[in-house]
């Protein structure tokens, strides 16, 4: 499932990112020049990020695929991804979920202060009771990170507790991580990704 710390589908997906955003700024301004010098300044001029820009950019937050979803599975049972039958094949092991968590929502408020960019991350989801469910507290491990290009500016895991009491239908939640600080952009090539990140798969035995 994934953000793997720094090594994961969450950093790749980065620099896939910065890459368009770079060919982006390279589209023409649509004025028609001719190729000569003037027009060449002209051009660059109207592509530049001006601070006006940067004092109201908030970067985009992001949550990738795969990192939607989280289950936790009762004492004994195995989890899909780790686990293998003797064909080689992925295991069958929804019958052991206790709790299956989902992330619906997210969103941003960013403020400025002394050069830094201060950003309050919220995350909603639900909680739904699987077949081996029960009352009790599941703990949801939820990463917040903020790269820049192949730069991680910030990266936390949140181990995210919440108690389920309701058997009967998904318990909502509402995560916030309010200590979000990174220098203040200097272009428009940052971004955020939250997700699940349950850490890097087992070792075969």
């Amino acid at each position: 499932m994934v953000f793997r710390a720094f090594n994961g589908r969450f950093f790749a997906g980065a620099a896939l990112c910065g890459l368009m955003i770079a060919v982006a700024g390279c589209q023409s301004d649509g004025k028609g020049g001719l190729g000569l010098g003037g027009g060449q300044q002209e051009k660059a001029a109207d592509t530049r990020v001006k601070m006006s820009d940067l004092l109201g950019y908030c970067p985009i937050i992001t949550l990738r695929d795969g990192t939607a979803y989280f289950n936790t599975y009762a004492k004994g049972g195995r989890k899909a991804k780790a686990a293998e039958d003797e064909t080689g094949e992925a295991a069958d092991n929804s019958a052991d979920i206790v709790y299956q968590a989902a992330i619906t929502d997210v969103t941003r408020d960013c403020s400025r202060n002394a050069g830094q960019l201060a950003m309050n991350i919220g995350v909603a989801g639900k909680v739904v009771p699987g077949p081996k469910g029960s009352p009790g507290t599941i703990t949801m491990p939820i990463r917040v990170a903020v790269v820049h290009g192949a730069d991680v500016l910030y990266s936390q895991l949140h181990q995210y507790k919440l108690q389920v009491s309701d058997m009967s239908a998904a318990t909502q939640f509402v995560f916030t991580d309010p200590n979000v600080v990174i220098p203040e952009p200097t272009d428009k090539g940052y971004q955020i990704f939250v997700g699940y990140d349950e850490g890097p798969p087992a070792r075969k035995k």
